[in-house]
């Protein structure tokens, strides 16, 4: 069944304590709009403070309790939620391939991906255990882990399952109890895991509260709020960052992207084309890891007709090799083609591919009403174009000709974001040469798409990430907890000093 046919629209509720609650007064609601018809799905409400409040109030009750378990003990906990979330993967994948249009394939990721932080979460206790020394003659030092108390998260529309969970299970794993507030365009999907979560964790441990901006905010002002992480637009992130930190919180933002993709001359044309094609129209291009930016080394036709031919045999669905999703609404069909019509009226860009035209794609959209658009390629005049700075969240891929490996990475280095930059060579030399000098924290070696697998933690740098250090990893044991340092003497030695 192709998603959004169901007639029954549902609104969501909240939910903290291990139970769904209706807001406390009369709320609006927001429809939530399948992007492959344009029909609504389900209905979500914008909470408000006092909801914010409940949930805070569900999650500061359990933490005493929570944070009172082992390591292990909380790990064992996390285990049966992990048990259960692989038994309803299928349920999950369903539910992203309707509310945000991923192909299958790419909400199996979503939820996989996700699913890899919490193995690595399941570790914390060998990856949290503190450290004893003797220090002086009959003085002990130690350290431990300790949890912060409320955390919260507010998370993006792009990846339902994957984002939420960069964060939830090393918050959870290390004592802290959490509330989330999902994206309003994409909240079905958190919503069944808090009702799979509320048979399993203790009350409280989970919590959801729906909501738009305001509710944002009323979480980042909550006074019980000791940390907060935050996906979105670096305008978003900054703001957060700022108001958040004033009010002695800790928090880490992460923003927007424009990553930036080098095809040398000696690279392998197939495979590049092909890791090309699958990093700039994954996910119909909704990531910040997706490439924006090709600059080719040298003249190299070639190259460019492959990843113009294999963009151009993607077709619009949920199944298959070839298959591409919709984008999330109208407002987001409307910014990428004014972004490519700017980038050819007012910059003169030569279109290879023009996703606006694409007969599939136009069709489709006229037959289902869904927010369909093809991928584009567009062959730029200069690096100052708007397309090559603009973060367009879209199948959009601009391409800038460099006369040397240098000078593309001078254009790398001025970006203004920093998620990730990759190389495409059979050079171990020049790959070594690259990856040295870029200016993003995530660099590939013909990997488009450079995400780390679990141990290795994910985070930008310069506007991609407002606050320091990356959310999962060791990292996100950092964040979300503080070390205790107890230092003990119980006899005085017998040769003291005024050392001892």
């Amino acid at each position: 069944m192709e998603a959004g046919t169901e007639s029954v629209v549902k609104t969501l509720s909240n939910f903290y304590g291990n139970s769904f609650s209706d807001p406390t007064g009369p709320t609006e609601t927001l429809a939530v709009i399948g992007p492959h018809d344009g029909k609504t799905i389900a209905r979500v409400p914008l909470c408000t403070a006092a909801d914010v409040d409940n949930a805070v109030a569900a999650a500061r009750a359990a933490f005493p309790e929570w944070s009172g378990l082992t390591f292990k003990a909380r790990a064992a906990y996390l285990l049966t939620l992990y048990n259960a979330l692989m038994t309803h993967k299928d349920e999950l994948v369903g539910l992203i391939v309707r509310e945000h249009g991923k192909t299958r394939a790419e909400a199996l990721g979503d939820v996989l991906k996700g699913l890899e932080t919490m193995e690595y979460a399941l570790s914390v206790p060998q990856l949290a255990r503190g450290s004893v020394e003797m220090v002086s003659s009959g003085v002990q030092c130690q350290d431990e882990r300790v949890a912060l108390g409320v955390v919260a998260g507010i998370v993006p529309f792009n990846f339902p399952f994957m984002v939420p969970f960069w964060t939830i299970p090393i918050a959870l794993a290390m004592g802290n109890t959490y509330v989330l507030k999902p994206s309003e365009k994409v909240p079905m999907t958190m919503t069944r895991v808090a009702e799979l979560a509320g048979r399993l964790l203790p009350p409280g441990v989970l919590n959801i509260v729906h909501g738009d901006r305001s509710t944002a905010q009323a979480l980042v002002r909550h006074k019980d709020v000791r940390a907060l992480a935050f996906v979105g637009t670096s305008e978003v992130a900054r703001a957060l960052h700022t108001e958040g930190s004033a009010l002695g919180k800790r928090v880490l933002a992460l923003g927007g992207a424009k990553n930036h993709l080098v095809a040398l001359p000696d690279c392998n044309v197939k495979m590049t084309a092909q890791d090309i094609v699958n990093s700039f129209t994954g996910c119909a291009g909704q990531r910040c890891m997706a490439a924006s930016v090709l600059l080719v080394v040298g003249d190299q036709p070639e190259l460019l007709k492959h990843i113009v031919d294999r963009a151009r045999a993607l077709v619009p669905g949920s199944d298959g090799a070839h298959a591409m999703g919709p984008v999330i609404d109208q407002q987001a069909v409307d910014r990428i083609e004014a972004s490519i019509t700017h980038a050819v009226t007012a910059d003169g860009a030569q279109l290879l591919l023009d996703g606006r035209e694409s007969q599939v794609f136009a069709e489709r959209r006229r037959e289902t009403g869904g927010f369909w658009v093809g991928p584009t390629i567009m062959m730029h005049r200069a690096a100052s174009d708007a397309a090559m700075h603009f973060e367009i969240f879209g199948p959009v891929l601009s391409v800038l000709h460099c006369d040397s490996v240098d000078q593309a990475l001078a254009i790398e280095n001025a970006n203004e974001y920093g998620n990730a930059a990759c190389v495409y060579t059979s050079s171990g030399s020049s790959a070594e040469y690259c990856a040295r000098r870029f200016q993003a924290a995530m660099v590939g070696v013909n990997i488009g798409v450079p995400v780390p697998r679990e141990p290795f933690s994910f985070g930008g740098i310069n506007r991609s990430r407002f606050g320091s250090g990356d959310i999962t990893g060791d990292a996100g044991i950092e964040f979300f907890s503080y070390r205790r340092k107890i230092t003990t003497k119980w006899a005085p030695p017998l040769n003291a000093s005024w050392m001892s």
